[in-house]
């Protein structure tokens, strides 16, 4: 039992260790688990031959992850992705593995080998580049979203290559798979049944597990939620995962993508968020664990016998799918630094690489010391992805985002009564308004794509530095009467009302501050008119959150402006304090203190608005009758 303990100890130790520093680095988690994996296996030897049994309970990580990707594949989402899902994916899974299939002909293998070396190779590594994605904001793009797709495809097409495999067997093979399998025997209901009933069987499964999903879920869920037992629930989700696992692997199909397909099964339950996040922490932990042994798995002797021909074929394995997926993105038309991140994210082998390794083998379908000499191009290949995408961080969207910014600026031909500078999602709202109602408008903005974005969609602005003089006369600033300053970067910002008030001082100036302190900055660089970009949005869901707790609109509405009629009258004397706090400017004590006199009369306001029982005319209003509609509301 201490000797459990201490291996424990050992593993999870080194992921406290080198996964903060990989961070810290900027290598991302993945290349931190894996580190800590050849550190404590191969160069150190804390852990040994027990890695390859914690790599199959490991593996479970990756069936609890394909589990959680179900379930934010709603099926109508996945038919709206049919597109992308069948043609990119579809594409590279094929394309890579006929030239894989291919090259590996020309290498001298038969070409049973040679296609399941192609299929293995097809794949990339769902869990690393999801991950990466996840950490550094990329899901959203148009790069993550096409790569997305192509993962997803991948996913499901682990299913047929895992059905395909046993007819792959080499007669010269089976001898040795046969008695592996005597040792290893694991409990199956198709073992010894013909294969039309094995096909029935794995249908009859496959629909019994959409039904019960679809009509037992939700009953089993509810009369588990009504005990109100948060780890009853934990264990229900577990018991799921897990038992689905267990019924796939005993009809011989694929664990992860039975809980894939569970997971689709369940996106449309009222109970999938609860789901998601009782998984989330096993995911976590499994499949970090997943990859330490990946990396305590490194045979360092066989990398040392073969070093030229693993690195040779790791990285030519590498340029090659690079070079397919690049193709791919121009004929999909994935734009600019978009078609890089689609093309480095997915270059690697993947984790169900090791999956169909291993069933290659036992299947007598790859040699045991070819199996070997495969894994670790597929363990290198994922070692030198964080390294991929940290060129694409330093070297790659630098350059891109240098291209933008040597676009020649635009030749402003309009002039308008109101210059509008930035045209993110607050200037377009001020456009939208001003324009809608007559006033011409010019519209600046330094983000080129920004701008193409808008004038795709027939709003026209112009891409352009506003903080440039020649620029604002351009756009008339001598005769405008307004300038709308709505730039996302603070200090850009603050500067152009800085200039403009000096250059300028006859144009009035409107602002959009980031927080208070920003605030009290534009007002002092003299900003006519300063508005917080959170603040009325706050007090609208605050008057909202007051209604549906059960307040009459008309007194929720009383309660907002009296609300907002104190924090303006204490305005002054707050930015009065902050200016007088010179250079190193902050919350003084002076401005904590004025600040919490201005909570305290709030405070108090609010009580007597509660205990205010005189009637509604002598509050000085009356609540409409309940039939009423305003013209906003008819």
């Amino acid at each position: 039992m201490t000797g459990y303990f201490i291996q424990a100890f050992i593993f999870l130790f080194a992921a406290v260790v080198m996964v903060p520093l990989a961070k810290r680095l900027g290598l991302g988690s993945v290349l931190g688990y894996l580190i800590a994996g050849v550190i404590i296996g191969p160069v150190t030897g804390l852990v040994g031959q027990e890695t390859n049994t914690i790599q199959h309970f490991a593996e479970f990580g990756v069936v609890m992850m394909l589990f959680l990707v179900g379930l934010e594949l709603q099926p109508a989402m996945l038919w709206q992705m049919r597109h992308k899902l069948l043609g990119l994916g579809g594409l590279q899974v094929g394309l890579t593995t006929l030239a894989v299939t291919g090259i590996t002909l020309l290498l001298g293998q038969s070409w049973s080998i040679a296609l399941a070396i192609g299929l293995i190779f097809s794949l990339s590594s769902t869990a690393i580049v999801l991950q990466t994605f996840n950490e550094k904001g990329l899901t959203k793009t148009e790069g993550g979203n096409s790569a997305f797709s192509v993962l997803l495809f991948q996913d499901i097409a682990v299913i047929p290559m895992l059905a395909l495999m046993p007819l792959l067997a080499l007669p010269e093979l089976q001898s040795v798979g046969s008695a592996a399998a005597d040792h290893h025997e694991e409990i199956s209901l198709v073992a010894h049944l013909p294969g039309w009933a094995t096909g029935l069987v794995v249908l009859g499964t496959i629909v019994g597990l959409v039904l019960a999903g679809h009509y037992l879920s939700r009953p089993l869920f509810r009369y588990v939620a009504d005990s109100g037992l948060r780890e009853a629930f934990i264990a229900a989700a577990l018991m799921l995962v897990i038992g689905i696992a267990a019924l796939m692997g005993l009809v011989g199909l694929s664990p992860a993508l039975g809980t894939f397909l569970a997971g689709v099964v369940l996106s449309n339950s009222e109970f999938r968020h609860e789901l998601e996040a009782n998984i989330e922490p096993f995911k976590g932990l499994l499949l970090g664990l997943f990859f330490i042994t990946v990396g305590a798995g490194v045979n360092f002797t066989v990398l040392g016998d073969n070093f030229t021909t693993i690195i040779a074929l790791t990285l030519g394995l590498m340029l090659l799918k690079a070079a397919v997926l690049f193709v791919l993105a121009l004929i999909f038309k994935v734009h600019a630094g978009d078609r890089w991140l689609f093309t480095l994210s997915l270059a690697q082998a993947g984790e169900f690489g090791f999956v169909l390794l291993t069933y290659a083998v036992s299947h007598s379908v790859l040699p045991t010391e070819l199996a070997q000499l495969l894994s670790l191009v597929v363990a290198l290949s994922m070692f030198l992805t964080p390294a991929l995408f940290i060129v694409l961080e330093k070297v790659i969207f630098p350059r891109y985002e240098q291209q933008q910014q040597q676009r020649d600026m635009d030749d402003i031909d309009e002039q308008g009564s109101v210059i509008i500078a930035g045209i993110g999602r607050f200037g377009q709202i001020v456009n939208r308004l001003l324009v809608a109602n007559g006033v011409p408008t010019v519209v600046l903005d330094h983000q080129a794509a920004q701008v193409d974005r808008l004038r795709s969609i027939n709003i026209k602005s112009f891409y352009g530095d506003a903080t440039r003089t020649d620029l604002l006369h351009s756009a008339g600033i001598e005769d405008a009467k307004l300038l709308v300053v709505a730039i996302d970067d603070k200090d850009r910002a603050l500067a152009l009302v800085k200039q403009v008030k000096h250059e300028f001082p006859h144009v009035g100036i409107l602002a959009r501050a980031y927080d208070r302190g920003h605030h009290y900055e534009l007002k002092d660089a003299g900003a006519d008119y300063v508005i917080s970009e959170t603040y009325p949005s706050a007090l609208q869901l605050g008057g909202e959150a007051l209604q549906r707790l059960g307040y009459h609109p008309f007194r929720a509405e009383q309660i907002k402006q009296r609300f907002s009629k104190l924090e303006k009258q204490h305005f002054e004397s707050l930015f009065s304090s902050w200016l007088h706090e010179g250079e190193a400017r902050d919350f003084s004590d002076h401005y904590r203190s004025l600040f919490l006199q201005l909570e305290s009369k709030i405070l108090t306001a609010m009580k007597q608005e509660s205990e205010d029982t005189r009637s509604d005319e002598e509050r000085g209003w009356t609540p409409p009758p309940k039939t009423y509609q305003d013209d906003f509301n008819r």
